[in-house]
């Protein structure tokens, strides 16, 4: 793999693992999670990538295609559906929650959709060393933690080293897609990433983006006052 690798290696971490009880129905599932469930070689912790870790994901899917990255796919609601409109392409999701990737695999099993691949580690590892220069032609982060309090800023999802990872990772001309429900965590975003110089902030209502349904999480922000702000950069040369 080629890339910032150690730029982008941090200790402090954007999420935090809760716990991984889970429902009869999710325990079936995750029973079963080879289908679905990319098993990584781990680092120091159990949601880390071992920096040796490599994943040919031609193989993976069984055919060379466009692919979709996405941090942070919480129980699938976005993933499921974007990916079932977007077969002719490959979607990898991180996610650390596992009752949460056990309840994505249902949803798609149910739907019958085969281009999905999930992984249980840290997705800022994953992106930097499961992927190459110029392999990813969208990045999803929807609705990352906004770690309010100024003291937990450093956690943040969005900032200059990832922007320079992400930057890295897309092809020419490929996309970030963010959205989020906290307008001082879009303001945040765009202060950071409206400078970058390989990222062009670009109209996130555009027809041409695959439609993100609206999911569960969403319509309690809405219910609770605030608005959804979606953004979109594009990656240049």
């Amino acid at each position: 793999m080629t890339g910032p690798d150690q730029r982008t290696h941090r200790e402090v971490v954007s999420f935090v693992r809760r716990s991984t009880r889970m429902n009869p129905s999710q325990e079936r599932a995750w029973a079963n999670r080879e289908r679905y469930l990319i098993e990584v070689p781990r680092a120091a912790t159990s949601t880390s990538i071992a920096e040796t870790a490599a994943v040919g994901w031609p193989a993976v899917f069984g055919r060379r295609a466009e692919l979709v990255v996405e941090i942070g796919s919480g129980t699938g609601d976005s993933l499921v559906a974007m990916a079932g409109a977007a077969p002719d392409r490959d979607h990898v999701a991180f996610e650390v929650f596992r009752p949460a990737l056990a309840s994505t695999m249902i949803k798609l099993q149910q739907a019958g959709i085969e281009n999905v691949r999930l992984v249980d580690a840290n997705g800022v590892e994953g992106l930097n060393r499961l992927f190459g220069t110029g392999s990813v032609t969208e990045l999803w982060t929807f609705f990352p933690d906004p770690w309010h309090k100024s003291r937990h800023h450093k956690r943040r999802l969005v900032s200059t080293e990832f922007a320079d990872l992400v930057a890295d990772r897309l092809v020419p001309g490929g996309l970030w897609r963010i959205a989020t429900d906290w307008a001082d965590y879009a303001e945040h975003c765009r202060e950071v990433l409206d400078p970058h110089p390989r990222l062009v902030n670009v109209d996130a209502d555009s027809s041409d983006l695959t439609p993100r349904p609206e999911t569960k999480y969403e319509r309690r922000g809405v219910a609770a006052g605030r608005a959804v702000i979606e953004l979109a950069y594009r990656s240049m040369p």
